[in-house]
């Protein structure tokens, strides 16, 4: 009877250790819209949210949505805080040094100037950007003078209110707010940057394989470009 017990608790231990296993935790800022975004039921919602919702199914994960600040989210990533970073993140050398990447889900695409005129000196004025962004990181090899925030919504109120001669971002993030915007443009020539947005994990990772093949079917099958369409519009750049 010991005997049985004892291999019934061991069963359960092992059964609660593959479940948790079977748990992914998905990192995200919850602050970039169309890419991710907070509801106003204060869930993680936008193209991330749908997508990573369809990779971990198609894996045989469960999903488990985690915000955190973008300054932090490697650190927090490789410290163990969560499994993923599905948060509009460009592969790029620098990052592929202490994280692992999926293949990328959205094709390389172009980084855009936002202004209040067709005039902002981009060249040689105050460029807004993003905190550890590939933007940032352009602009401050450039001549001109980068200020940095810590969300993308700090970075357009800066030219909002003459802090910044324009901002610089990821077209995908501009171009809507621009639409809605009448005082806002699109200015000067789209500048392409890193290897396209793709899903960090921590390096060695075995589930790495498993949203790579999920990311496959997905172009394959046509329902990866369904969801870019749907959320980033029938201009969007497709597989």
């Amino acid at each position: 009877m010991k005997y049985l017990i004892l291999t019934a608790s061991l069963l359960a231990i092992s059964a609660g250790a593959a479940a948790a296993q079977d748990v992914v935790r998905m990192g995200t800022e919850g602050a970039y819209p169309p890419y991710n975004f907070i509801n106003d039921n204060g869930e993680v919602d936008g193209f991330e949210r749908a997508l990573g919702d369809e990779l971990c199914a198609r894996a045989e994960l469960t999903c488990e949505w985690v915000t955190n600040d973008w300054d932090s989210i490697i650190p927090n990533l490789t410290s163990g805080n969560y499994d993923t970073i599905i948060a509009g993140m460009s592969i790029t050398e620098e990052r592929e040094e202490v994280v692992d990447f999926t293949q990328p889900y959205i094709p390389p695409a172009s980084s855009l100037f936002m202004a209040l005129s067709e005039d902002a000196d981009l060249a040689g004025g105050v460029i807004a950007a993003q905190t550890n962004t590939i933007q940032a990181g352009y602009i401050a090899a450039s001549g001109a003078t980068l200020i940095e925030f810590a969300t993308p919504d700090e970075t357009v109120a800066a030219v909002r209110n003459g802090e910044a001669d324009a901002v610089f971002a990821d077209g995908d993030y501009l171009l809507p707010i621009a639409d809605e915007d009448a005082d806002l443009m699109i200015v000067g020539e789209p500048v392409q940057l890193g290897g396209g947005v793709g899903m960090a994990l921590r390096e060695g990772d075995e589930r790495l394989a498993a949203f790579n093949a999920a990311i496959t079917a997905m172009k394959e099958d046509g329902t990866l470009n369904a969801l870019i369409l749907e959320w980033f519009g029938p201009e969007a750049a497709t597989w």
